[in-house]
């Protein structure tokens, strides 16, 4: 019996609250692969918060978009960010989700 009405409860809290509570946080945008080194200005990297070794934002030599780059910095770098939450931050921001 408690356990059913355990089950009922869980069902209607689930059914009542908001869509954007019953999903994760933030879920991993892409798979990471790291870029190629030899078409990009800066080449420095980061452990994101998931403890991943990252490639720090870069311009790149073409200025076109870098293979893996996952936005684009309003300071015109691309990054390989993993997640939303901090993407160019210390570039002004994100300009463009690719």
């Amino acid at each position: 019996m408690k356990t059913l009405l355990f089950a009922i409860l869980l069902a209607l809290s689930l059914a009542t609250a908001p869509a954007n509570a019953r999903q994760p946080q933030e879920a991993a945008l892409t798979q990471y692969a790291e870029p190629n080194e030899s078409g990009l200005v800066e080449h420095k990297h980061y452990v994101n918060s998931s403890g991943r070794t990252v490639h720090s934002p870069a311009h790149s030599i073409s200025g076109s978009a870098p293979a893996g780059a996952t936005a684009k910095c309003r300071d015109d770098s691309y990054s390989f960010s993993q997640h939303h939450q901090g993407t160019c931050s210390h570039h002004g921001g994100v300009n463009q989700w690719l």
